[in-house]
Formats: structure tokens, sequence, C-alpha cells
């Protein structure tokens, strides 16, 4: 008979360690008692007299592993302990490193550890896990009614089988939304007439970082186009698929596994019009890793960027000569003027590596219990993700989670959470179907335009310092022919991308 902590898992081999003394009776006692209440009808093949040990891999790191680990402590002490499921997470660093573990445990790689019964990943790497016949099939341990408890877009993301059967489990999501220093943005819209209302479009955040950018260089009359830039955004692959179906396009069009691209020259001349020309005449800006870090160093007001990403906004501006604490305001992320108010649905799902029924069906029990709304929302107070529960999405049920948890919540991430949860039913949650080569193609809209925006940023500054106007030194990088190179050059690369 195992005492409970002591359950380990050795090379995805399960190993008892025998305990003796009264604590042990007492507690094989109690399981067997639990297991002869549970009933005849009980299909479920766990025995809490012999637990089963479960190994997962994550890529939470920091606050969102120690509110993770602390959800796994309790689950182990209450559900897991009644019902025979004894929990284990790993960190594998990052997302990156996380991918590559899976991969080399799926291969066989020499010095690889065993695949882990349960790992966190986004829909191309399972779509990839899946190809090769290393996922189980969730939809054999959840019934109609248990599904549709969760956002039906998200379940629909998880369906990346060739029959349309689950292997996704939703655990946590998120979306995008706008950030901005209220320090630093309140002179200037005192200042230059604007205001929150004109930055809820694309085209009104883009005027406004127009005249931010004129503002700023008026502010130093002796020193010519030392404009700041006023607006950045994480993630430019989500600008360009979002943005797309925004104006009615679906650029990843997935069928059966198969991909239709569909790259319309007015619509993308839009994205390049709204992206890449404010980047190339310094009223956009990308400097640091993310768009927070380039808030915190005073060079952008504002972003777009994951919900997740509040927790990383800074609480001052550090300068070379001085630092000050600057105050936030959180908004929907902007759309296209005219455009249908989609959103990105983003964040890795668990999937559940195909071993045997006991295994599979412990982890779905655990996956289950995370996903209940009071214990997906204690992870979303501290991680900035989204519960993934219909009823869950409310401010009256984060409200509710805090206050019957007692939870202590940054509020940068609870203003964040109630600004989606406000918006979420006037908004369209997407995001497309994984099919093969799916990364690639994601990494063609992440860097094709927005590294030629960088290149061609430093072309222009270049030729500000031997004095020109910025309409001058801008002029070659800004016209219609200069459209056309880009859109055959980012058609090709996209196809190419696809047909590896």
């Amino acid at each position: 008979m195992l005492e409970w902590k002591e359950i380990y898992k050795m090379g995805g081999k399960e190993t008892d360690m025998k305990h003796t003394g009264r604590r042990a009776a007492a507690f094989c006692l109690a399981a067997a008692l639990m297991a002869s209440l549970s009933g005849c009808g009980d299909k479920s093949p766990l025995d809490p007299a012999n637990p089963v040990s479960l190994t997962i891999w994550h890529y939470y790191n920091g606050s969102q592993q120690a509110a993770f680990d602390t959800l796994i402590e309790e689950f182990n002490d209450t559900e897991g302990r009644e019902k025979g499921i004894f929990v284990q997470s790993y960190s594998q660093g990052s997302v990156s490193d996380l991918e590559q573990a899976v991969r080399d445990a799926i291969n066989g790689k020499v010095g690889a550890d065993m695949m882990p019964d349960i790992f966190s990943s986004y829909a191309d790497t399972a779509y990839e896990a899946e190809q090769q016949g290393a996922l189980a099939n969730l939809s054999d341990y959840l019934d109609q009614e248990e599904l549709e408890q969760y956002v039906d877009s998200y379940i629909e993301e998880g369906r990346i089988a060739a029959d349309g059967t689950l292997r996704i489990f939703p655990t946590a999501k998120s979306t995008e939304i706008m950030m901005i220093n209220k320090t630093d943005w309140e002179p200037f819209a005192a200042a230059a007439g604007v205001s929150l209302e004109d930055l809820r479009t694309i085209e009104g955040v883009l005027d406004v970082a127009r005249a931010y950018y004129e503002w700023t260089d008026s502010q130093t009359p002796d020193i010519p186009n030392d404009g700041k830039a006023f607006y950045g955004r994480d993630a430019v692959a989500n600008y360009f698929i979002i943005g797309m179906q925004q104006m009615g396009v679906e650029i990843f069009q997935v069928e059966n596994g198969e991909v239709i691209l569909h790259t319309p020259r007015e619509e993308l001349y839009r994205l390049w019009e709204n992206y890449y020309v404010p980047m190339v005449k310094g009223y956009f800006a990308a400097y640091g890793s993310f768009r927070s870090d380039d808030v915190k160093t005073g060079d952008l007001l504002a972003y777009t960027g994951s919900t997740s990403s509040a927790m990383y906004f800074p609480a001052q501006v550090e300068l070379e000569d001085r630092s000050y604490p600057i105050d936030y305001i959180v908004m929907p992320a902007p759309v296209f003027q005219g455009g249908e108010h989609y959103a990105v649905q983003q964040g890795a799902g668990m999937v559940v590596s195909k071993s045997d029924e006991k295994h599979e069906y412990a982890a779905v029990e655990f996956l289950k219990w995370f996903t209940e709304t009071e214990n997906n929302l204690q992870f979303g107070c501290v991680s900035g993700y989204m519960p993934v529960q219909k009823g869950a999405n409310s401010v009256e049920e984060l409200d509710q989670a805090i206050e019957n948890q007692q939870l202590q919540v940054p509020p940068k991430t609870y203003d964040c959470l109630t600004t989606v949860f406000e918006q979420i039913q006037d908004m369209k949650l997407y995001t497309n179907k994984s099919f093969k080569n799916g990364s690639a193609a994601r990494k063609i809209l992440e860097y094709h335009l927005a590294d030629q925006a960088v290149q061609d940023r430093a072309a222009v500054a270049a030729a500000l310092k031997e004095g020109k106007s910025l309409e001058e030194a801008a002029a070659p990088y800004v016209t219609e022919s200069a459209f056309e190179e880009w859109y055959s050059s980012f058609c090709d690369a996209l196809k190419s991308a696809v047909s590896k």
C-alpha cells in the first residue's frame, strides 16, 4: 500500500514504495470504503487504493507556475486523493523549449525524457503530434453535456483530428487588449485634442500616433525630426489574421487539413498602410523583445498585446537620467474602421498523450477539475488568462471567486480581465484551424513585413540625420510601387511556407 506522497513516476512506469504502520492501514481502509461507496455502475477505471500518477509538462514560469502548482497541490489533496490520481508538474522553460522536448520525446531521441501524460500545447504543435499518432482521443472521455459547458470556439479549436474528434482540452485562453501609459497620455491628449475614443479603430490609432509624433517633435524646436513613436504591437501575425477577418477575409482557410491562402491585394494594402507606413515614419515602433519593454523605457505610450501581458505593464518609466511612476489604462484592442469586431483567440491548451485507458481517463478528470469555474478563475487571476467555461466569463463570477477564495489579484490583471468580460458578448473570438506547415506560415506573417519595416525605418532615420524632412526621407518607401514589391514578395514567401 502506498503513502500518498510516496507515489512517483519513473520512466513512464509506476513504482511502489513500501510503507507500513497505522497511517498506511488507515489510508487503505478509507480508500477501500470510498471504492465500495462509488457504486456498481461506476465506469471509472481508477482505484483509489492504487492511485495512478500523472506527469504534466508546461511552459509556465514565475507567478504563473506558482499558481499552477498551488492548484495541483489542492487537486492532489482533494479530488485526486478521492479518485486515486496524483499529479506532478514540470516547467520545460519557454514555449519553444517545451515544443522541442515534446518532439524529442515523440521521436525517441537519445537522451530525451519519456512522453508526459499531459502537456501544454498550441494548436500547430498539437497537430504535429496528432499526425504522428501521439495524442489521446479526448472525445472518448467527455459527453456532449460536458462539452457544452465550454466556449464553443475553444472546443472547435481542439478538434484537430481528421475525424473531427477532440485532441486539445481548453484550459486557459487569452485575447488581445490595448494598454496605455495614462500618466503621459493625459497631457498629450489635452494639448492635441484627442481622446480615448479615437483609439477604438486602427485608423484612429494611426491618426493619434501621427499627432503624438508631431507634438513631441514640437517640444524641441531646436532639434528637427525628433518626434517619438506612440504605439506598437506584439504578435504581428495576429494583426494579419484578425485584421483580415475584420475585413471579411480568412487568410488561412482550412478544409480537411488542407489550406487555401486568401491574399487579396486591397485588404493587404490596408494592412500595409496601417502598420508598415507608420513604422517607417516613426509613428509606431518596436525596440525591445515586447512592447511593454518599450513603454518601460519611455519609447512608446501604448501597445496592443495579450491579456496575459498585463502583469508586465511597467509601474514606472525608466529613462537614462531619471525614472517616474506611471498609471495605466486598459482598452479593447482596436478594430479596422467598418470591420466586424473579431478578436484573437489564443493560449495553449492541454493535450493527453496516447497511453492506456486508466492514464487517459485520469488525465481528463484532472483537466475537468482544473477548468471548473473557481479553479480556472483562480489561475486566471494570477496569469491574466481567461477561463474556458461559458458561465465563468463574467465580472460577477470573477468577483465571486475572488471573495470566496480571498484572492489577491493585481489591479492590472483584474482590469484587463474585466475589460474583456465586458466586451466578450460583442466580439467574435477567432483562431485559424491547424494545417501542415502552419507554424512556418505564421512566421511569414510575424516577420516578413515587420522586418522590412525595421530595416526601412533605419534608412529613413539615416536620411533624417542628413537633413531631409520626414516626408522626403520616407517618400521612397511608401509609394504604391513599394507596396507592390512587398506584396509580391510576401505572397511568394507565404506560398513557399505552406508547400514545404
